[in-house]
């Protein structure tokens, strides 16, 4: 498994926003003959952000029922923070097993309230590809890296002015309850990844002759090439949701009466 440095960093309060944020992302180099059905696979952990202003908020990042990235006040008193980062994917292949391009695996997320207080919650979906020499490629569609959303419209609302190739915003709409006061975890908003195979069909051929043989070189374009699958989760605390989500966000939300949350275009 190769790993890469994590970056770590604390940023001052606003005095009406909480807000807790960590990213975790992973990358899968398809190395070696991209021409197969299946790939080399090497997972790291990206990036592992947070920004805190109050102890009594945290949130975690869950995939396929397992708890891979958290941060919330230590319940020690003692003024540390306790801290977890997985690696996204990292449990996605049975042992041993090489990705298989153009097949669908289990990749079930969601969001965890850890903290004391009832929290909203938004998510960051990025998606993107790699060269061999790690520099972004424009020119490799991010929807060849499929990750199936779900429960869209109903639990999961995407700002779509906030949507780019690379990147999907959700907002959960409904509060986020603490442990013990209500529902603690929100219902997925995704449940499976797919490569698309079709990355392995693009070739390009040349020919080659020599005396009385013609030789025709076949090469894969995106060889060596690497995806990138990041998922950023942000919470701001219940009491004054609308401007604390105006404050850390920048986005116009409407709260009813009921409690569920909507976006103002």
């Amino acid at each position: 498994m190769k790993q890469k440095k994590q970056k770590k960093r604390l940023r001052a309060a606003s005095p009406i926003v909480t807000v807790a944020l960590f990213a975790v992302a992973v990358a899968m180099l398809l190395g070696g003959s991209i021409g197969g059905t299946r790939a080399a696979l090497t997972y790291y952990s990206e990036t592992y952000t947070s920004r805190i202003q109050m102890y009594d908020i945290g949130v975690s990042l869950v995939e396929n029922d397992k708890e891979i990235s958290w941060r919330d006040y230590s319940s020690a008193g003692d003024g540390t923070w306790n801290e977890h980062t997985g690696v996204l994917l990292e449990s996605m292949l049975p042992e041993g097993e090489k990705l298989t391009l153009g097949k669908k695996y289990r990749e079930e997320l969601k969001v965890r309230n850890t903290g004391t207080i009832n929290q909203y919650v938004r998510v960051n979906i990025y998606k993107y590809w790699l060269d061999a020499n790690g520099v972004k490629m424009r020119d490799l569609s991010p929807d060849l890296i499929d990750l199936n959303l779900v429960n869209l419209g109903t639990d999961w609302i995407e700002d779509e002015g906030a949507r780019t190739k690379e990147r999907t915003v959700l907002y959960y709409n409904k509060l986020l309850y603490a442990q013990g006061q209500g529902t603690s975890e929100t219902p997925l908003f995704a449940d499976s990844l797919v490569i698309d195979d079709s990355i392995a069909k693009k070739v390009s051929q040349e020919t080659q002759t020599n005396g009385n043989y013609t030789t025709i070189v076949t090469t894969y374009d995106y060889d060596g090439v690497s995806f990138r699958v990041e998922v950023e989760v942000d919470a701001v605390q219940e009491h004054n949701a609308e401007d604390a989500v105006w404050s850390a966000w920048g986005k116009r939300i409407s709260v009813g009466e009921d409690g569920i949350l909507s976006l103002v275009e």
